[in-house]
Formats: C-alpha cells, structure tokens, sequence
C-alpha cells in the first residue's frame, strides 16, 4: 500500500491512502490520524489501512478523492529520528580520491552515519529555501526506511522485520558550508537543511521483486534543469544494506518508530549510469580534468528524483523542487 500526509491537521499532517496510479486517496482518519499514529500501533493499523487500500484499488470508496502531490507534505512531516547513511562506499572512496587523500580500510566495515534534522521535513513540491548561492547547494537523491519500535542490539537480519514503509529523499547538501563544519570534527549542522521526501511512502510488498528485504534494486532517475544527471542502480554496489545500518543505529539503544534512516546518495562503481548528486559530478570532472566544470545549484534550479517499476510506472511519485532565494527577517 501507498501512504502520504495531506498538508492539513496540524505539523504532523494527516494520514491518507494512495492508490497505485497515484491518482486517487481515501483520509484515513478512523485508523490513525497520523502516519506517526499509525507507526505507534503498526501492528493494529496496517491490517486496516491495507484494507481500506483494497477498497480504494476496487474503486469501493465514494469518499476518494484526487491525489494530488502539490497537496501533500512529506509522509512523516516530522520524525523522531532521522539517521542518514552513506551506504555507498564507492561514492565515499570517489570522493576522497578527488581531493587525493585515501579511503581507511575500516569505512568497508563499519558503516558511516549521522543523525541529521527531522523537525520537519518538506514535500516533494515544496521549493528549496536558501539564502546565499555560494553555500554550494546540491541535491543528493537517496533512498530511504521507516521503521516500526527497534531494539537496541538487534541483528542486522532481524532488522529487515522492522522496515514498514520505503520511500525516496532529497537530502540537500550546502557543500561549501561543509569542509568548515567537518573540520571541527563535531558533525554536520548549518550544511544540512530539511530533507525532501516523496509524495508517498510505500509498504515493501509494493516493491515486489525489487526489495530483497534490505535493497531495492531499482534505478533511481535525478534530473537537474531538464537533464538527466543520473540513474545508477540502488540496489547495485550498495555495501552497507538497511539491516545493517539499522543494527548500526542501534548498537547501544532502541529507536522508536517512526525512525526514518536514510542510504546515503545512490553511487555505482564507475559512475557508468550517472550520479546522484553534482558532488559526485564535480570528483569525476576533477579526477579526469584536474578541476570541476560543472557548477552548484542556482536560484531557480529544478531537481527532480524519481524511480520507475518494472512496468514504467512511477512507485514513489515525484520529487520536483526548485531553488528560491530565502530572505530572513532583520
């Protein structure tokens, strides 16, 4: 089944079921006000909210109404815990290769994470407010997990039993802003703002042989300004899968539904089907002319992410978002 949160009820939005053409919703409200509410009592709601699913296929509810993306925050619009990956060493080591330092030994064995803002997150339509262009703005088109109650030292196997809900994000990256903050080797902070999510998040039945209970092994489409950045393989070259970095998150403590980790951006080996994000456009550019040609993200940019099924079909709906100048009050 499909999940989003329509724009209205409140910071936490309200709970709705999407059909598969993402074109009709049902709210869901007598079920959980909430998609929070729902991940809360998983075990009681999603039989429910899977049949009320089944109605909406059946075209049995006089109450659907048309889905529309520009109408819908992100499917949790805010989460108790956001832990980001970067499960995709080869973008790690490419990177690293780009500014000549090497890649330790341990980084293919013991996962990176942070844990980054979810006080709120934004939609999938909403714009991508910055302040300065030269903050180096950059999209960085993952995927990612929504878990139910985690206990602390599970195994990554048994942390595949607690992924409920796959969807696609938009974690944007003000790469200038980085290197100063790294620097005080104390994490990231003002280089990150609100990460986007798509339209909606899907249950990984939804997936079918895509979803191996850990990957998804599906192409993952950013397109910058009309153009097709890249396409690389999600599930391909992927060296920490989301069991693992669970188990990781939760070495020494439990998360609590609702906990949303995310892939890191989506690399292949070589690059041969594009990247993910302009940084790795740039590491490319620099290993091959010695310096980068292509530039950060501008006021007024458009990035789109999206990922197709084996039939064409879009399975997260769109990411589609674009750069404006915000203005803080004085």
């Amino acid at each position: 089944m499909k999940l989003a949160s329509l724009k209205t009820g409140g910071r936490d939005g309200t709970l709705i079921v999407v059909d598969r053409k993402l074109e009709k919703a049902v709210t869901a409200g007598d079920i959980a006000p909430t998609l929070q509410a729902a991940l809360d009592d998983w075990a009681a709601a999603a039989p429910r909210l899977r049949s009320l699913h089944e109605q909406l296929e059946a075209g049995e509810r006089a109450d659907a109404f048309d889905f529309d993306p520009v109408d819908v925050a992100a499917p949790l619009p805010r989460a108790y815990h956001w832990a980001d990956g970067s499960a995709y060493v080869t973008h790690v080591e490419l990177v690293r290769k780009a500014r000549g330092a090497e890649l330790p030994e341990s980084f293919w064995h013991d996962p990176l994470i942070y844990m980054g803002a979810s006080d709120a997150f934004i939609g999938a339509r909403d714009d991508i407010p910055v302040e300065d262009e030269s903050w180096g703005i950059d999209f960085e088109a993952e995927v990612a997990v929504i878990t139910d109650d985690v206990p602390a030292g599970v195994s990554p196997t048994r942390a595949r039993d607690h992924i409920k809900l796959v969807a696609l994000a938009n974690d944007v990256s003000l790469r200038n802003l980085i290197p100063a903050e790294l620097g005080k080797q104390f994490g990231f902070y003002q280089s990150k703002p609100h990460t986007a999510f798509s339209p909606v998040a899907v249950t990984p039945d939804e997936l079918e042989d895509a979803w191996d209970g850990a990957k998804l092994h599906l192409p993952l489409v950013a397109t910058w300004n009309g153009r097709r950045i890249g396409a690389p393989n999600a599930g391909r070259d992927m060296t920490f899968d989301f069991g693992q970095l669970i188990a990781h998150a939760a070495k020494s403590r439990p998360l609590i539904a609702g906990t949303v980790v995310g892939s890191g951006t989506v690399s292949n080996v070589g690059s041969e089907d594009g990247s993910c994000c302009l940084a790795e456009v740039r590491c490319l550019e620099t290993i091959a002319d010695g310096k980068p040609s292509t530039p950060f993200m501008s006021f007024g940019d458009r990035i789109e992410i999206e990922m197709f099924d084996s039939r064409g079909r879009s399975i997260f709906g769109r990411i589609d978002q674009v750069v404006k100048r915000y203005v803080p009050p004085r």
